[in-house]
């Protein structure tokens, strides 16, 4: 079987990549530049921008599945550069899928497109977007989440919608990378009063449910057209983690807190100013980092292990284990 990973250069999408390659599936990568480990692994790079209609045109000639993993992730930039990545991309690889005919798309989400700013406490995929969204990327990872579900047309394109949530493990060059260099700066402080539990994923765990969700599409299966939570399955409380990772790096763990109505307030002001001044780096604090790191999110799994059979197969403990080996050998370095 032929499959696409768009954004297959990525965190995520190497990971999606290396499970295909170990089934024996022939794999292309679709994404901005040539990957050295794709030529060990015997894979074909596709090099374009993901809003690029013709080159993944090309890309997606003869391909069964294509898992669209590309986007551009954050908590703060210009709307534009995110609608064109997130939104307007989704719309392209859709559009390719058609010309090509390929029979199955698997989207990658984010469960950050229902998050709104309120506490989640096990919701499940019934909970509705939200009607205002903090920041561009939940909101174009919305536009674009609805778009590829409504694109699902059994004897034309199956397509499915997947919502990991807090990816982490070896090779991460965001989040674990970003929590080392703010607690080493000393800019990283508790926000609210530490008991607020969130959902993780390990990556491994992420790539088998793409994995999984495209082997069950089909036009008889329930996955036709769905979106799906996917977690470790139990959530942990979000400070004790990142002490946690913290710990594996010999870091102090956090000690300074600031209140959940202190942070929301600094995050609007500092939005504030950035917007007027025009700056372009990210501010310290946001609203919507702000209540990530203070309320409640997690996710029912039951619907992804009811239609495909999710079940991570990497656990929390071993997950950490592995992360401490790539912290102590690489020093937390990105992927190359």
């Amino acid at each position: 079987m032929e499959v696409l990973v768009t954004g297959g250069g990525g965190f995520l999408g190497r990971y999606i990549v290396e499970a295909c390659v170990r089934r024996g599936e022939q794999v292309r990568i679709y994404g901005r530049r040539e990957y050295p480990f794709a030529r060990e692994l015997g894979v074909r790079c596709h090099v374009g921008d993901i809003t690029d209609y013709d080159r993944l045109v090309e890309a997606t000639r003869g391909v069964e599945v294509v898992y669209h993993a590309a986007a551009i992730a954050g908590i703060w930039g210009k709307w534009q550069t995110y609608y064109a990545t997130n939104t307007i991309g989704a719309h392209r690889v859709v559009e390719a899928c058609r010309t090509n005919h390929v029979p199955k798309l698997v989207f990658t989400s984010s469960p950050s497109v229902t998050f709104g700013g309120e506490p989640q406490a096990g919701v499940d995929e019934t909970v509705p977007y939200p009607k205002r969204f903090l920041c561009p990327y939940p909101h174009t990872k919305a536009l674009a989440e609805s778009h590829v579900l409504q694109a699902n047309d059994p004897g034309r394109l199956l397509t499915c919608a997947l919502r990991p949530h807090l990816i982490w493990g070896p090779r991460d060059g965001h989040l674990i990378p970003r929590l080392i260099d703010r607690a080493e700066s000393g800019q990283l402080r508790r926000v609210g009063d530490g008991q607020n539990l969130v959902d993780m994923v390990y990556v491994e765990n992420a790539a088998l449910a793409h994995l999984q969700a495209a082997d069950a599409l089909s036009a008889e299966s329930p996955v036709a057209g769905s979106v799906y939570f996917i977690s470790q399955g139990e959530p942990v409380n979000c400070w004790s983690w990142i002490n946690e990772i913290l710990n594996l790096a010999e870091i102090e763990p956090i000690r300074k807190s600031i209140s959940f109505r202190a942070a929301w307030s600094i995050g609007a002001f500092l939005e504030s100013i950035y917007k007027l001044s025009g700056k372009t780096d990210e501010p310290r604090m946001t609203r919507f980092l702000a209540a990530q790191l203070a309320l409640p999110h997690y996710f029912s799994i039951e619907r992804a292990r009811r239609d495909f059979g999710y079940q991570p197969v990497v656990s929390k403990d071993e997950g950490m284990r592995r992360l401490a080996d790539w912290l102590h050998q690489d020093g937390g370095g990105a992927t190359s």
